[in-house]
């Protein structure tokens, strides 16, 4: 017999959560954000809307479902099964942490506060979960949004959204050798990033501007940028840009250590010391995005 499906709903803790855990008590908390012009009532309502959008999507799912819940902190250690379908309440970002994680599952994107967030990657009210949560099994129209896998050679790995970072852990100068498309330079540099058309409305655009142009979500390619690339006697400056699709883009490390992590995710991270190769490539992952 097949599982039945199983609801798992990913959050994330409020800002008001965090203040009231920061400081003690609530009354502790509003008091020192007033003495900086601000007041604990407008992290109040976020929260309140988040927890009655929880509520909601909760109450929605059909009685013969299991469900279960996973805060953003914990998804590392979440193991999600494949007849899973993944019910993210919160920003857009919280699509991109939790898709790392996933294997093909059905993401539904609930916006706990329209018209606060983006929408792009959470386009739905709380009200309509239980259309979409049928629609999830049903075949419901989906959009399958191309992710990035970075590697290294002696089998770590890891698949982002959005982008993902090769640089030194630290503010400290990244050194390597960079191969693309049959070009290679040796690189000092503050990190090389290489993200989807999903993570052109973010880091991504902001690197971009006026250098290259970004795929669609749905392209199976990448675009690939250097960070502030240092020339001298024996580090270049020309290979700071450019796009994959078939080939891969690899770092031969010449630092002590450098360090991967994808969609700002610095404690899931990769480490490569000096000698080894990171490779860059379009993963085989998609994020399956119910529409």
């Amino acid at each position: 017999m097949s599982l039945a499906p199983r609801a798992v709903f990913v959050h994330r803790r409020t800002a008001y959560a965090e203040a009231v855990a920061r400081h003690g008590t609530p009354g502790a908390a509003d008091f020192f954000l007033r003495t900086r012009g601000r007041s604990l009532d407008e992290l109040a309502e976020a929260d309140e809307q988040q927890c009655r959008a929880l509520a909601t999507v909760a109450a929605a799912v059909p009685v013969d479902w299991r469900t279960g819940s996973v805060e953003r902190t914990d998804l590392s250690r979440f193991l999600f099964a494949p007849e899973d379908v993944v019910v993210v309440v919160g920003q857009d970002g919280l699509v991109a942490n939790v898709a790392k994680y996933l294997s093909g599952q059905v993401v539904v994107g609930i916006d706990p506060a329209p018209g606060r967030n983006a929408g792009v990657l959470v386009p739905h009210p709380a009200s309509a979960a239980r259309e979409l949560l049928h629609r999830s099994v049903s075949g419901g129209a989906c959009e399958a949004r191309t992710m990035v896998r970075a590697s290294t050679d002696d089998g770590q790995e890891l698949h982002a959204l959005n982008e993902v970072f090769v640089g030194h852990r630290s503010h400290q100068t990244a050194r390597y050798v960079l191969t693309a498309g049959g070009r290679r330079e040796e690189q000092a540099s503050s990190g090389v990033v290489t993200g989807t058309g999903t993570g052109a409305t973010g880091w991504l655009a902001s690197l971009a501007r006026g250098r290259a142009s970004l795929p669609a979500p749905t392209d199976a390619s990448l675009a690939w940028f250097v960070r502030e690339a240092w020339p001298s006697r024996t580090t270049g400056a020309d290979l700071v840009t450019g796009a994959l699709t078939d080939q891969p883009l690899t770092l031969d490390v010449l630092s002590d250590e450098l360090v991967v992590f994808g969609d700002g995710l610095e404690d899931d991270r990769l480490t490569a010391s000096r000698g080894q190769r990171i490779t860059v490539t379009v993963s085989p992952r998609r994020l399956t995005l119910l529409r």
